[in-house]
């Protein structure tokens, strides 16, 4: 996940004109044989010129990732879009469920179904993590199990920040990078430890 944030990053901080991808998803993301990350598909990816931190198009991405009063009603574009599509990406591969999963009606998002899990006061995010991240079913709950349950916890809040109704209030790609960085290097030491 780091690393598909650092290279939205790039897109929307690294040249002068803004880049917005607009279709962020698991399958446009990629791995070569070296398990390097490479973000896919900018077909329908649009240019934010001239100063403009927002602009509106007819183009529609995949439902399901994304915020659908934005994209879906108004047609409006910006780079926290790509931030709110970014929390369905990071959702959907640690939970392993699709926003459109059947479990997903009416009112029932998969931001919900997450919100609505983790504030329960003995929320356990083994509940909402797919059971092979974490070597569930093990009888014994060791140091490197509580290490990634920690760290997947931290990564799944960090998801939920980046995606604020209103796109003023959403966090940056930048802020997301730099969080997921302190969040690797926090496992990181303590498997050191």
């Amino acid at each position: 996940m780091a690393d598909v944030a650092t290279a939205v990053d790039y897109l929307h901080h690294g040249y002068s004109i803004p880049i917005v991808h607009c279709d962020l998803k698991p399958n446009n993301i990629l791995l070569d044989d070296d398990m390097v990350v490479h973000v896919a598909d900018f077909g329908i990816a649009k240019l934010l010129g001239g100063g403009d931190s927002i602009t509106q198009t007819m183009t529609l991405a995949t439902i399901g990732i994304i915020h659908n009063a934005e994209y879906g009603l108004e047609g409006m574009v910006s780079t926290r879009g790509d931030v709110y599509s970014f929390r369905i990406l990071v959702m959907e591969t640690f939970t392993r469920r699709k926003p459109t999963d059947e479990m997903f009606d009416g009112e029932m998002n998969i931001k919900q179904w997450i919100a609505n899990l983790l504030v329960l006061p003995d929320a356990k995010i083994d509940e909402v993590v797919d059971a092979n991240l974490l070597g569930i079913g093990t009888e014994q709950e060791d140091d490197d199990h509580v290490r990634k349950r920690d760290c997947i916890s931290a990564i799944i809040r960090l998801a939920l920040t980046c995606c604020a109704e209103s796109p003023e209030e959403r966090i940056s790609m930048k802020e997301v990078v730099a969080t997921l960085n302190k969040i690797k290097t926090k496992f990181l030491k303590d498997a050191a430890a």
